[in-house]
């Protein structure tokens, strides 16, 4: 039986040494984000495909290209969750669980930073805890998987 696929979707300034957010990152480059995430896939029994973009309609066709494909959805939009309804749109149509998770905390930070339109289409959201936060949106998918299960 094949593994259940997770897309795990980045967004902007991920790719920045220190996440573009250093107090929030600890210092973890995406490269050490990836690794914690096939460590992480690896003990739920689960594969993953990362990747991350710059670009809002890249990453809007990543998330259209799962509808098929992946089993779930673990996504940092990054700055595109205050800001493209587009994003929300996408993963509300595709049909799959989604967890939305951003490295610090967004109701610490500016007022509008404490709206996502990618909320909407999540089971959930995880905020705050850095790096570690991809191992517990991953964790939640292999439950809300367990759940969906026949």
């Amino acid at each position: 039986m094949a593994q259940p696929l997770i897309a795990v979707l980045n967004g902007p300034n991920l790719n920045l040494p220190g996440l573009g957010e250093p107090e929030a990152s600890g210092g973890a480059s995406l490269d050490d984000i990836e690794q914690l995430c096939a460590e992480t896939a690896e003990g739920l029994g689960l594969a993953i495909d990362f990747r991350q973009t710059n670009g809002e309609g890249e990453l809007i066709s990543w998330v259209q290209e799962c509808r098929g494909r992946a089993d779930g959805i673990l996504i940092n939009p990054s700055g595109f969750a205050h800001s493209s309804v587009a994003l929300g749109d996408a993963l509300a149509a595709v049909g799959l669980p989604v967890v939305e998770i951003h490295l610090s905390n967004l109701l610490a930070r500016e007022p509008f930073r404490r709206r996502s339109h990618v909320a909407r289409a999540a089971a959930g959201l995880i905020s705050g805890f850095g790096p570690r936060g991809y191992a517990l949106g991953l964790t939640a998918i292999a439950d809300l998987l367990l759940e969906r299960a026949p």
